[in-house]
């Protein structure tokens, strides 16, 4: 999706709440014509002639015909989200009111909207660079606190700023080695090789930071996958059904039950976590289980986090110490749970504290001691480094666009050791340069607009 001169032009509109039946339904336009063509179909005050950021009561009308009493908000350019002329009508929700309306508009010349055509005029008219534009998609979408603040931070600038000053720091040193380019026959130097390697070794050291934070701002923005894993009737659906309050899995005694993963979605202090109830490991001869058993294995080798379940009233210290072993071999981060302590012999328990004191003793049936369960998972996310206000990052296409950064850069270090001419140092850090502007827009291309903005929902 990628407008033309011609299409920047036109006044746009789109319904900007969800679709369906609700109590009210907000209408947006966009463009030069917005409050003109608007004040034609409006009856109340002159629209106009009202001041910026005001609401009026009046009717919207096809000709003699009442469509609905309306609330419209006026937005007068460049003070609007898109730097345009903005309004928004806010109707009754009916699906017939809305599409009355659309229609009467449509009839009146306004273009309906694309997908994130409000938010891609906004950043094309300068309102804000690229990667604050895909926050307010994430900002969007946020079903968490983290995600919520991640997204928020992004939205207001924290990201973008420290990207602009590495690249304002570049753009010096670029503009001094190439200006050397016009002087070459009288050798001189205008950016010193020392400082150059400083400012890149600096710069290199907090691109890969930023890296580093995107295996955490995936967890922030699309939750924690952690896999409920253990022997058969150890209890991982009890404590699936106990952490979501609902039966959501199947409960028997009857072992291997669970033959597929089940998967469901919680909040856990403001992060939100994917629990897969697996297929119980164990050695079997049915088909259907043993399939489910190589599914859990796959699970827990991709998982963030194993929550391992020990069934304390049917197993010893032989057994759990010969599992501890395996999944240390995995090397994926694992709590050891011991379940079923209201069936357990005193004995077991005593010695699993000392053998290992950093289990957790539950039972999943009661509910006992799920908080204590909770804490210890989120101490595992580590979220200390995002709620001292660390950028982290969270878009894939930023990660992508870091990296390639990062190895620009290094090829810029490898040019000084190697002492390359200035034409070959030169493109190096331009090649870093336009990395870093893929990220912000100041690098752009129709395609990538395109992609970027045809995932927005329309209306945004």
């Amino acid at each position: 999706m990628s407008f033309s001169l011609a299409e920047r032009e036109d006044t746009v509109i789109a319904l900007a709440t969800p679709q369906g039946v609700g109590a009210i339904a907000v209408i947006r336009l966009s463009g030069k014509d917005a409050i003109r063509v608007t004040n034609s179909v409006f009856f109340g005050k002159n629209l106009e002639k009202v001041p910026s950021h005001t609401i009026h009561f009046g009717t919207i009308r096809d000709g003699e015909k009442i469509i609905d009493e309306v609330l419209v908000s006026v937005f007068i350019a460049p003070k609007s989200f898109t730097k345009e002329n903005v309004v928004e009508i806010s109707t009754h929700g009916s699906s017939y009111i809305i599409n009355q309306v659309l229609k009467l508009f449509v009839r009146k010349g306004v273009r309906l909207a694309k997908p994130g055509e409000f938010t891609q005029r906004a950043f094309l008219n300068g309102q804000f660079d690229l990667a604050q534009a895909e926050a307010v998609a994430d900002l969007i979408h946020a079903d968490s606190e983290t995600s919520h603040q991640a997204a928020l931070n992004q939205m207001r600038g924290g990201f973008s700023s420290e990207i602009q000053e590495l690249r304002n720091q570049l753009i010096h040193f670029a503009s001094m080695i190439e200006l050397e380019l016009d002087f070459v026959e009288e050798d001189v130097e205008f950016a010193s090789r020392n400082d150059l390697r400083v400012l890149v070794e600096r710069i290199l050291r907090i691109v890969e930071e930023l890296i580093l934070s995107f295996d955490l701002g995936n967890v922030i923005k699309n939750g924690v996958p952690t896999v409920i894993a253990g022997k058969p009737n150890a209890g991982k659906s009890t404590l699936l059904n106990a952490l979501l309050n609902e039966e959501k899995a199947i409960v028997s005694d009857i072992a291997g039950t669970t033959r597929d993963f089940i998967e469901d979605e919680i909040s856990i202090g403001g992060v939100i976590f994917r629990f897969i109830d697996t297929a119980g490991l164990r050695e079997t001869t049915d088909t259907i289980e043993a399939i489910g058993v190589s599914r859990t294995q796959e699970k827990m080798k991709t998982a963030s986090l194993i929550l391992y379940l020990f069934d304390l009233s049917d197993t010893d210290l032989v057994e759990i110490n010969r599992d501890i072993n395996k999944l240390e071999n995995l090397g994926v981060p694992f709590l050891k749970v011991a379940n079923k302590t209201d069936k357990a012999k005193e004995n077991i328990i005593n010695e699993l504290k000392e053998k290992h004191p950093d289990t957790i003793f539950i039972s999943a049936g009661k509910k006992e001691n799920l908080e204590g369960l909770k804490s210890r998972i989120l101490e595992l996310v580590n979220l200390d480094k995002f709620r001292t206000g660390n950028t982290i990052v969270t878009n894939v296409r930023h990660y992508d666009s870091l990296t390639k950064t990062r190895e620009s850069l290094l090829d810029v270090l490898a040019g000084l050791d190697q002492e390359v001419t200035n034409d070959f140092l030169a493109m190096d850090i331009r090649r870093s340069l336009h990395y870093l502007g893929e990220i912000t827009g100041q690098v752009t291309t129709d395609d990538l607009l395109a992609n970027i903005f045809s995932k927005f929902c329309i209306g945004k």
